[in-house]
């Protein structure tokens, strides 16, 4: 019988596709009981089967299978076909059984416990933290202060939740007043940047979990920071949660703070593409200048995104020329904006405007929507 550990969770034993889940085959109560703990250090769902030839229909679609001598000799002699990730523990250090067992099972390991404890922790912890990363991260940071990069990255990640993208939004200004606000979302429940210090188990996050825990402001999900004193996190959160965002969402937009910090710096890092916004004026063109050179040593593919109106006539080419970067776009200037934002609409909401047009164009420029969707 299939059961699931830590936190449980109802397994239908006619499912056999591909889960995140490891699966813990055990005929020794006492070996089980250690590799709940260790997959509760792993912050880990594991699915459990105490008959071992019960194991079968699940055997090829576990991600990880991890077995006692005694029944990795059952499903062995139950002629269980051969996989990869099977991984045999015992508790004892020459334990000629487990290595006989394993052999004739085809088992990638054996683990003896409790030297090996570590090992497992990381196996599972990168086993269920889901399939490898392939959404795309792009950053958006003002030229200079009140360029309107929180709306920007707001109104990118609305747009692709409009397409149809499953988008997560990350604020990583501690001192931008929250992204949530600018949602209007700013009492919706859920985890906030506070909530993530410490490196997690492997250096990594469960992805689905995260997902579940940030709050979601209609179906944006969303991570801010709450209202408290805290204005710093760890660089290997913000590394953390955007891995964890490439494996579980199709775009992450991060909204960066001017300051070059060393959490600043691991998200531009992290990012495929960082969007600069510069005012079409002269001096956001020399408050860009220096912007560019904070950020360009850690990302190769840095944007220009001109905001209008352009009050002494500096036309947008020209101001990508200036600064030696490719023009990605261009936000024109949109009545009522500032007044829908105070009211708590989300940017771009509507999916009419120059911003919902100039991020239609920016998400089908990256690739993330087809030419057909931004025109």
């Amino acid at each position: 019988m299939l059961e699931s550990a830590v936190p449980r969770r109802t397994a239908d034993p006619w499912l056999t596709e591909l889960t995140h889940r490891p699966l813990l085959v055990f005929e020794s109560s006492a070996l089980l009981d250690d590799m709940l703990r260790l997959a509760a250090a792993a912050c880990t769902e594991t699915d459990v089967v105490r008959d071992a030839p019960a194991a079968l229909p699940h055997w090829k679609s576990a991600p990880l299978v991890v077995l006692d001598a005694t029944a990795a000799e059952l499903c062995a002699e139950a002629r269980f076909p051969r996989r990869e990730q099977v991984v045999v523990v015992t508790d004892r250090t020459d334990d000629s059984r487990a290595w006989d067992a394993a052999a004739r099972l085809g088992a990638d390991h054996v683990m003896p416990l409790p030297a090996s404890q570590s090992w497992l922790v990381d196996r599972m912890a990168a086993i269920s933290a889901g399939p490898s990363a392939d959404g795309r991260v792009v950053s958006v940071v003002g030229g200079r202060g009140g360029a309107g990069a929180t709306v920007l990255a707001a109104g990118l990640a609305v747009t692709a939740l409009r397409a149809g993208l499953r988008p997560l939004l990350v604020d990583a200004d501690p001192l931008g007043g929250g992204i949530d606000l600018a949602l209007g979302g700013e009492e919706t429940a859920g985890l906030r940047w506070p909530d993530l210090t410490g490196q997690p188990p492997g250096g990594r996050l469960n992805a689905p979990s995260l997902l579940k825990a940030l709050p979601r402001v209609g179906e944006l999900c969303v991570l801010s920071w709450d209202r408290s004193d805290v204005l710093e996190v760890d660089p290997a959160a913000v590394r953390a949660v955007l891995e964890a965002g490439r494996r579980g969402r199709d775009l992450v937009v991060v909204d960066l703070p001017r300051r070059p910090d060393e959490a600043t710096t691991a998200a531009v890092q992290a990012s495929d593409t960082v969007l600069l916004v510069v005012p079409a004026e002269v001096r956001g063109c020399a408050a860009a200048a220096r912007m560019a050179k904070v950020v360009q040593p850690h990302c190769s593919d840095l944007r220009v995104v001109v905001r209008g109106p352009a009050p002494a006539g500096l036309r947008s080419r020209d101001l990508g020329r200036a600064l030696g970067l490719p023009l990605a776009g261009v936000l024109r200037p949109e009545p009522g904006l500032a007044a829908a934002l105070e009211r708590g609409e989300p940017p771009a909401g509507r999916g009419a405007g120059p911003l919902a047009e100039v991020c239609r164009s920016l998400l089908s420029t990256l690739d993330m929507l087809p030419m057909e969707v931004a025109a």
